[in-house]
């Protein structure tokens, strides 16, 4: 019997073409002319204008930058946010105390009132988006050298950017597209007063954590609750008690009515980045630099965090959100570098490369417009190789992987301050306000004994696999100074620092002084890192410039030689939508994943001696009383979903919606048999992983009592 269901879901995948998703991450003002036949043919009920309209009120005016890397979306009336908890994480760390451990045991305001504040985080509008291209490429020649090509689009970028904004409170951008072949101007509304309203404990919205983290099934509730406010007149504000919440120009509805696999799915979000259309030089890069070196630095620093944090409830409170932080692509390249291989990525690139380069050399006028592209980018490739090399190891080792350095660096400005001919009193009482604050949110989630183990770690690990020309100045004292022990020379850094401690650089605000800086250790090793910094990408640049000149050529060449080869441009966080249907998969021989999972699962998975897979108390309870109230279906609870859209980092958050633009789920996730879908999609194994929103509203309702949130939205039965 199970090999009859087994090969009748084979037959549901492979004999439904109609279902496969449309790949690609698609402009919205061009949907109309690109995409909007494909998609009604899939089901959609909506038109292009309901979706992206500059004249009225359509989905995309729902849809949120939330913080920076995130999407969000508005679901009620009075400016109710829906994103993912790991989106959210970092806020609801901020307000986490031991006493209060929002992130762990999680957060529901009874009412506005007591909604929190969340300085330095604010969710984004897109006003519109229009193309600029020629007027971007104007006075732009083809002689110019890449330097004088490159400052005349800046400048040109500069002016539209300007005309755009000015007389208004918005912001704009004019952003690359195709390679650098097409430019659009993008226009947004920021909004700073954003408020914590509600937060599942990180049992429920982190349920697997790094176990779980790019796989399906999946069973995490992975999402959490903000509400944008706006001054008294409904603009954008700083946080005050008299601010109202927001009246947004479109919210989302919300569907109770659930997924069946082929059902249209459509998500609209600000993806990150992709390289669909790197050369199997970049490959090279990405599997013998990039990847590896990230495994390797990550992996050494997540081991000492971990094991600190496992002692102790305090550190692990304190460093729960960064130590996710740090997982999540450290296991994406360990995936990535899987598929690629195992795919045999590279060599589709060869093969196209090939038959770029028969093209090209067919026509003299080709040859003289494209022929340099790959060698351009080969020989860009190999020639930045060590700085590259040395450039991650700097980045991954002193400023994501010193935390102490990353609070020196904090204090750059106001060295600069101190340094004055004649110090501005308001100018330096402004930056040490600035950096008590700094400090303040710092120090609160920080424990020096745990960054002194993994500073010197991190040194150690750079002088190790970092060629010694390559070393920051600060660094190679060690061997002079310290014979080569780095533990005697951190241990003698934090017990002499300023930043070591929050007491001790309070003390120093106090009273600043610029000579005390420069007799700091971690500032000195923090300023020779930034030296060190500066002159690789000084000595990259050339490489860099010539790398970005063969990319444009090869993605123009490409789009002229056979324009279904570049269909649509990378993600660059802008906003896109994609589609596609709810669908299953098969990820080896004789396996069939579901489309869906439930709290089933979720009860299966439980280990209280694991804390990636507890499970709440009153969880269990609603499930063995089966109490789902109107979001389960036949005594079950859904929990997530797939489907085949195509996203990337920076989806997250985004709203999954219906064929009539309601919410059905949020994303958050890929699926580890596809991780190389960044550079190149793979329809029949590549999955968007979702939490079902009706997931979403039982935690809501029946988990956390907060009906008062449920009655806030329009649903849609």
């Amino acid at each position: 019997m199970k090999k009859f269901f087994l090969l009748l879901a084979w037959f549901s995948v492979m004999l439904a073409p109609s279902l496969r998703a449309d790949e690609g991450m698609w402009l919205l003002p061009l949907l109309e002319k690109l995409n909007m036949a494909k998609m009604t043919e899939l089901g959609l009920e909506l038109t292009a204008e309901d979706i992206y309209s500059i004249n009225r009120s359509s989905l995309k005016d729902a849809i949120v930058i939330f913080g920076g890397g995130c999407t969000g979306e508005i679901v009620s009336d009075q400016g109710l946010l829906f994103t993912n908890h790991h989106c959210g994480r970092s806020s609801i760390h901020y307000h986490s105390t031991v006493e209060h451990d929002y992130l762990n045991d999680g957060f529901w305001a009874a009412g506005m009132e007591e909604e929190l504040p969340t300085p330095g985080l604010s969710v984004t509008f897109l006003i519109r988006m229009e193309k600029v291209t020629d007027r971007v490429l104007k006075k732009v020649k083809d002689k110019m050298s890449e330097e004088e090509r490159m400052k005349k689009i800046r400048d040109n970028m500069e002016e539209i950017r300007k005309e755009a904004t000015e007389g208004t409170h918005y912001r704009a951008s004019v952003s690359s597209f195709f390679g650098g072949n097409e430019y659009y101007l993008l226009v947004y509304e920021r909004y700073t007063d954003v408020r914590l309203v509600g937060a599942p404990p990180a049992a429920i919205g982190n349920f697997g954590a790094d176990t779980d983290n790019w796989t399906w099934p999946r069973h995490t509730g992975d999402f959490s609750i903000f509400r944008v406010y706006t001054g008294p007149d409904g603009k954008p504000a700083d946080y005050s008690p008299d601010n109202i919440p927001l009246k947004p120009r479109h919210y989302l509805p919300v569907s109770l009515k659930g997924v069946e696999e082929g059902d249209f799915a459509m998500i609209l979000g600000y993806p990150g980045s992709t390289t669909r259309y790197i050369t199997s030089y970049g490959i090279d890069e990405v599997l013998t630099i990039t990847h590896p070196n990230r495994i390797k630095i990550r992996g050494l620093r997540q081991e000492l965090m971990l094991e600190d944090m496992l002692a102790s409830k305090e550190i692990m409170t304190k460093y729960r959100a960064k130590y996710s932080s740090s997982t999540n692509y450290w296991k994406y390249s360990i995936g990535q570098s899987e598929g690629l291989k195992r795919l045999k990525v590279k060599a589709g690139k060869e093969a196209l490369e090939d038959r770029f380069t028969r093209w090209t050399e067919a026509s003299n006028k080709r040859k003289k417009k494209y022929g340099e592209a790959l060698e351009l980018i080969r020989t860009s490739i190999e020639g930045r190789k060590e700085f590259a090399h040395a450039g991650q190891y700097l980045s991954e080792c002193f400023m994501r992987g010193s935390e102490i350095l990353g609070m020196a660096r904090s204090a750059f400005r106001l060295y600069e301050v101190l340094g004055g001919e004649e110090t501005d009193q308001e100018t330096l009482d402004r930056e040490i306000s600035s950096l008590a604050s700094s400090a303040n949110d710092f120090y609160r989630n920080y424990n020096s004994p745990t960054d002194q183990k993994i500073t010197a770690a991190m040194m150690e690990l750079y002088a190790e696999d970092v060629p010694e020309k390559y070393h920051p100045e600060a660094l190679k004292t060690i061997t002079a100074e310290y014979r080569g022990d780095y533990q005697r020379f951190v241990q003698d850094l934090f017990s002499r620092s300023v930043f070591a401690g929050e007491q001790v650089f309070s003390l120093f605000l106090e009273n600043p002084d610029r000579k005390v800086l420069e007799q700091d250790p971690a500032f000195t090793l923090a300023r020779s890192v930034l030296e060190t910094a500066m002159k690789l990408n000084e000595q990259a640049a050339a490489f860099d410039h010539n790398l970005e000149k063969g990319r444009r050529l090869y993605i123009a060449g490409l789009m002229e030689m056979d324009p279904s080869l570049v269909p649509y441009p990378d993600a660059n966080f802008s906003m896109r939508l994609t589609y596609g249907t709810v669908q299953g998969y098969i990820p080896r021989d004789a396996v069939y994943y579901e489309h869906y999972t439930t709290l089933k699962g979720v009860m299966e998975k439980e280990d209280p001696d694991n804390w990636e897979f507890v499970v709440p108390e009153k969880l269990k309870e609603l499930y063995r009383k089966k109490d789902f109230g109107r979001y389960g279906k036949d005594g079950i609870m859904p929990v997530g979903f797939i489907t085949n859209n195509d996203i990337t980092g920076g989806n997250s958050g985004s709203p999954v919606l219906n064929a009539r633009g309601e919410l059905i789920g949020l994303a958050f996730d890929g699926n580890w048999e596809a991780m190389s879908g960044d550079i190149a999609f793979e329809p029949d194994l590549q999955r968007c992983i979702s939490v079902d929103i009706r997931y979403v509203l039982f935690l809501i309702d029946k988990f956390a009592g907060a009906k008062h949130l449920i009655e806030e939205l329009s649903l849609r039965e």
